[in-house]
């Protein structure tokens, strides 16, 4: 999909936008969100339509009132700068981002257009507290760091005889390093053994797993990267290919055949993010909204694939599951 494709979301009822009732000036404004994204609109469906749907029910209906230009760096970071020089050109009043990467470069292009992170791994790189953020920036955690040491702990219960559980990460993203740490503290707790599996860019990855199999890597952990996002259908298959048991991030990846995910709901996160954006709109400002944490997180399962590389599932795993494919 063109990385310049646009999509014109309008809004009425302004009831919805300020406490009192609008002059005729403020009624006809048309707010322009720029979406500083990771993945084209296809592949970022699920949280897109629930950010857009969260729109519409703030009463931004289509028809009246705002636009939201969408930019995807298709899974290369280095595009977020000349991204974000495109949206400001475009005098957006908020910039909406996910992952570490793509906020950075929203900061370094501007101190003044708010910001507006659908997730982010460590929020305290770019916020001076999660309180009281400062600046033009706030938005939601994702939580990822945190969240490793509970996925060892789920691959080692889907996995027990595992020895060896590999991190595909891509170490280039400033937030990867601290989780890969995590991972191996939480590895070595746990009896196994920490491989890392570094990969920069998408022909890394076929290559990646050739090296889980010939290391003997008994499962993978893949991390939320804007580059395993892109990636993540050819990451699903070689998983199987390899009949490597594989733990995911989110949903996205169990939709097209993934084994398994925890972690926090991105739909729901992206449907916040909306709600910070509607607070802007109404006066708001960035420094004076708390940087919020998840509060709905995931575990879900797919049982064809499970059936498919020989994994079986445990009982108490599969009842805890929020969400189990067939």
């Amino acid at each position: 999909m063109n990385r310049r494709e646009s999509i014109t979301l309008f809004g009425g009822a302004a009831a919805m936008l300020a406490p009192l009732p609008l002059s005729a000036q403020s009624a006809t404004k048309v707010w322009r969100i720029g979406l500083l994204e990771t993945t084209s609109m296809a592949l970022n469906a699920p949280s897109f339509d629930a950010f857009r749907q969260s729109l519409r029910d703030l009463r931004y209906v289509e028809g009246q009132n705002v636009i939201i230009e969408y930019r995807s760096a298709e899974g290369r970071g280095e595009r977020f700068a000349e991204l974000t020089a495109d949206l400001l050109r475009l005098n957006v009043d908020v910039i909406v981002t996910r992952g570490t990467p793509a906020v950075l470069a929203a900061k370094k292009g501007t101190t003044t257009t708010p910001i507006v992170m659908a997730a982010m791994g460590e929020p305290l790189m770019v916020v001076a507290s999660l309180a009281h953020p400062g600046g033009n920036i706030t938005g939601l955690s994702g939580f990822a760091t945190d969240l490793e040491a509970k996925r060892a702990e789920v691959i080692k219960e889907l996995v027990p005889g595992a020895v060896r559980v590999a991190g595909l990460y891509n170490m280039g993203n400033p937030v990867v390093p601290p989780q890969w740490k995590e991972l191996q503290r939480a590895a070595r707790k746990l009896g196994m053994e920490p491989l890392l599996l570094d990969i920069r860019k998408a022909e890394d990855i076929a290559p990646a797993f050739d090296a889980a199999t010939r290391q003997h890597a008994g499962a993978l952990l893949v991390s939320v990267d804007a580059l395993t996002q892109e990636n993540r259908r050819l990451i699903t298959e070689l998983a199987a290919n390899h009949r490597l048991p594989a733990i995911y991030v989110s949903k996205e990846y169990i939709d097209i055949g993934g084994l398994i995910a925890y972690g926090p709901s991105y739909p729901d996160l992206y449907r916040r993010a909306a709600i910070y954006v509607d607070k802007i709109f109404r006066g708001a400002s960035p420094s004076n909204l708390p940087v919020e944490q998840p509060t709905k997180f995931e575990l879900i399962i797919n049982l064809k694939t499970a059936r498919a590389i020989g994994v079986e599932l445990p009982p108490m795993l599969l009842a805890r599951a929020e969400e189990v494919f067939e």
